[in-house]
């Protein structure tokens, strides 16, 4: 048959058939393609072949694969096919909308459809056009279109089944770095069932959702860089035209929270961060540089550690105590700082670093202090001693009261998010309520999350409590206040504790005092030589 003849409807023997290369549809060896076999071993091909001359001889395959491989299984030597002279871009066409049409079309076959119209040199499609044509919005097309951009490990694990299509579709936004964590995230250890063997268990759409944007996503706007400098990092380029950020495609990341301007490429933006502290301090040799990470730098680091600065507040102190404290008094050593290191890196604050300020580092006092002063100091340190014990025991006797309700998955998703927001004295009280003491250059927070992970659902849920009691009262000039509403809600007797914990150091008090004034026994006498 000459290619240019018209369409028409002819038997063809399957040897001048060639299945199509553009067709997204997978033909995969299961049971309904046995079954189809068998029924066209019975009642032959009903629906017609669409096929399109590719040479004087053969006929591609143009929709119908399927009952294309089912009529080879079942023998047949011929099949019904519709001739069709068409063109590359009505080839693609013709086979998308057919899949579309079809209950059982995977995901992942209708995406290779939208990516091969899109792929085409001419004629041009647009995410818009392809949706018309298919009747599909734009935003199900660019969306459904990125999942060709799917890890093989995601692929694999999505036409397994362990993921479904939501997860698919949020995986695919990201770069191909973070997809293999984010996949990860998916999934919970049950370890509920027999011994040594743990389940998988697929976590819902929105918890993915938010591990993408509390792990992956970058806000710009609080990025200290300039997102326009093409400059900063020139194999990357500006971010303002950079086809990662979540604004450039606003159709394909319409679902990120109040659909702000983040990064989707940690490494870019770790890498431009570097390169803008390295600017800063090229422009600036005498800036200081600090790390707001926890621990010890490498040795010959010019990075200052936390506590060896003290950070200045910009803001005026709201209540007359937060006057007294070092972070929002001045001195003449205050000087420049960038962060080097840790969180908030390549922001600019200012800091003493001095580490003979009186006013920021004060010396401890001297062994001749004036013994009044030392006595209202030690009295002072009695009485916030019995205050933090007092406050110890109310809310541990809070915590105990605390019954369990929620889920562990939910309760331990609740307690590491709020641990970091705790600082490091109240990580420590934590902790230590535990029997956990972090060592030198350990992390407490670390140690906890480890702890919370193998505790059982009423621990974490104590934890939880605590953690809020702890932080509502870092947050407020009356801490004590929180801890009261904590006891009424418990029904915890904060005065009856009080009490006890004051008879308890009145006992110790006596017990040092009667060590101090009992007589040392006398010195036996030496046995004179025989």
């Amino acid at each position: 048959m000459n290619p240019n003849t018209a369409t028409e409807y002819r038997n063809l023997p399957l040897n001048v058939l060639i299945p199509s290369k553009t067709n997204p549809r997978r033909i995969i060896e299961d049971d309904s393609l046995r079954e189809l076999a068998e029924s066209i071993s019975v009642h032959g091909v009903l629906e017609p072949l669409i096929v399109r001359p590719v040479t004087e001889r053969d006929f591609e395959v143009v929709v119908g694969g399927r009952r294309f491989a089912a009529s080879k299984k079942a023998g047949k030597n011929d099949a019904p096919c519709s001739v069709r002279n068409l063109t590359d871009a009505q080839v693609l066409e013709i086979q998308l909308v057919e899949n579309l049409q079809r209950r059982d079309v995977h995901p992942l076959e209708e995406a290779h459809g939208f990516h091969a119209l899109l792929k085409l040199e001419e004629p041009k499609y647009t995410i818009e056009q392809i949706g018309a044509k298919v009747g599909k919005a734009p935003a199900y097309v660019a969306s459904r279109a990125r999942l060709t951009e799917l890890i093989p490990a995601v692929v694999e694990a999505f036409y397994a089944e362990e993921i479904g299509v939501g997860h698919a579709l949020l995986l695919a936004k990201l770069q191909p770095a973070q997809q293999e964590a984010a996949l990860a995230s998916c999934f919970r250890e049950d370890w509920g069932g027999a011994a040594g063997k743990a389940k998988r268990i697929v976590l819902p759409v929105r918890h993915l959702q938010y591990w993408i944007e509390h792990n992956v996503l970058l806000l710009l706007k609080q990025a200290p860089f300039n997102k326009r400098d093409a400059q900063l990092l020139p194999a990357a380029g500006s971010c303002v035209d950079c086809p990662k950020r979540t604004g450039h495609n606003k159709l394909l990341f319409a679902d990120v929270s109040g659909n702000a301007d983040a990064c989707t490429d940690p490494t870019c933006h770790a890498a431009k961060l570097e390169a803008h502290v390295q600017k800063q301090i090229a422009a600036k040799p005498e800036i200081v540089q600090i790390s707001t990470a926890y621990g010890k730098t490498q040795d010959g680091s010019k990075i200052i550690t936390r506590s060896k600065y003290v950070e200045i507040k910009s803001e005026k102190p709201d209540t007359p105590e937060k006057a007294k404290w070092p972070e929002f008094k001045t001195c003449r050593f205050i000087t420049e700082a960038i962060v080097s290191e840790g969180i908030d890196k390549g922001e600019v604050r200012r800091v003493c670093a001095e580490a003979d300020c009186p006013i920021h580092h004060p010396k401890k006092q001297s062994a001749k202090a004036d013994a009044s002063f030392k006595a209202e100091q030690d009295k002072s340190r009695k009485e916030q001693a019995l205050a933090n014990a007092t406050g110890m025991r109310v809310l541990q006797t809070i915590i105990a009261a605390v019954p369990v309700r929620l889920m562990k998955r939910d309760l331990l998703f609740i307690a590491e998010q709020m641990l970091p927001l705790l600082d490091d004295k109240r990580l420590e009280m934590v902790a230590r309520n535990r029997g956990i003491r972090a060592k030198e250059g350990e992390s407490a927070a670390k140690l906890l999350s480890a702890f919370l992970r193998k505790a059982e659902e009423g621990i974490v849920g104590k934890l939880i409590v605590e953690a809020v009691i702890l932080l509502s009262a870092s947050k407020q000039a009356d801490g004590g206040k929180i801890l009261r509403a904590a006891a009424q809600a418990y029904k915890v007797d904060p005065d009856a504790i009080a009490l006890k914990v004051k008879h308890e150091f009145t006992a110790k008090e006596k017990a040092r005092s009667a060590a101090k004034t009992e007589p040392k026994p006398a010195p036996k006498a030496l046995k004179k030589s025989a």
